[in-house]
């Protein structure tokens, strides 16, 4: 049987340090059989404090590694910096007990661990959107990818925020067991068994904004006119400048051209509609200037990957519940 074991170290987030033996524990054959045996660990077998009030007793030490198919490590608080001695060596002498042929996973924020270990340089890897920036400033030899679920590169897989961990969990049940397996779990799980698009449609994009911006009363104005098309000729006049003037200093300020920022507001706007109304995709689309439902289709998979139905339906579930409170 796969032996799955789950390194829980101090500050570690309960809801995470569940989900592996929640998916892969769940996990049976067509005869009902399990597939996975999953166990948890500390470094020293010793209790381990959560990020709650409360602590987490474990029956295994780091000595269980040395038997793991598959080594999962949830999130737990710390402050990585860009040194690799951050890595107590404690833990870094755990993960040296895994064997070569096994896989390592790692859920949100513990893909610090792996790549202070080493163990994502020159692999792609993703975590929390929220880290990516200091992700990749702190191990620049990563290939950060912050707008997917999960990255499977192998025996090494990490996964973004939180439930992403659910979606790779799924994923590595579909990869040795198939899609019934992977689908049985979900169901009794009450979980979607794949879910379309990648963390990028979670991700609050603001647009920048400076103090002494010559333009942003012109953008005010542009916020308040996205529903209807609006001429780089237009802007320039409202700021009482040259189109030439205007374009340069709008880039200056905000980092991008009027056109490419017009766009991401009407995106932006057009998913505050699908969030928080039930208007037809074809009145959002016209209430955010697309036109039609076909363009606000290209223009919201272009930015998030999903379709505005599939965004709808994946923030239902928070309608449903801002409403009823």
């Amino acid at each position: 049987m796969h032996r799955v074991v789950v390194l829980a170290l101090d500050g570690v987030y309960p809801f995470e340090l569940s989900i592996p033996v929640r998916i892969f524990g769940t996990a049976v054959g067509p005869d009902g059989e399990p597939l996975y045996e999953v166990i948890t660990c500390s470094v020293d077998g010793g209790p381990v404090a959560t990020s709650a009030d409360f602590a987490v007793a474990v029956q295994h030490a780091a000595e269980a590694i040395d038997t793991a198919d598959t080594l999962v490590l949830p999130p737990f608080i710390c402050e990585p910096t860009g040194d690799r001695d951050w890595l107590p060596e404690r833990v870094a002498a755990a993960l040296r007990r895994l064997r070569p042929d096994a896989r390592i996973v790692s859920i949100c924020t513990a893909s610090y661990v792996l790549a202070a270990a080493g163990l994502l340089d020159g692999r792609p890897a993703t975590t929390h959107w929220n880290n990516a920036e200091h992700f990749q400033r702190t191990f620049p030899n990563v290939k950060v990818d912050a707008d997917v679920l999960f990255v499977d590169d192998g025996n090494v897989l990490t996964a973004a925020g939180v439930s992403s961990g659910v979606d790779l969990c799924l994923h590595l049940v579909r990869r040795d067991h198939g899609s019934a397996a992977a689908n049985r779990v979900a169901r009794l799980c009450v979980v979607p068994p794949w879910r379309e698009g990648g963390q990028a449609q979670f991700i609050d994009r603001p647009v920048p904004e400076t103090a002494t911006a010559t333009t942003s009363e012109t953008r005010q104005w542009a916020l308040s006119q996205l529903y209807r098309p609006i001429t780089l000729a237009e802007l320039a006049r409202h700021a009482r400048m040259s189109v030439r003037t205007f374009s340069r200093r709008f880039r200056a300020e905000v980092g991008m051209t009027p056109g490419q920022w017009l766009a991401r507001q009407r995106v932006e706007y057009a998913r505050r509609l699908l969030e928080t109304t039930d208007l037809p995709v074809d009145r959002v689309a016209a209430e955010a200037g697309f036109g039609t439902a076909a363009s606000l289709r290209q223009h919201l998979t272009g930015a998030i990957g999903v379709s505005p139905t599939a965004y709808r339906q994946t923030f239902r579930t928070i309608m449903s519940t801002a409403r009823a409170s």
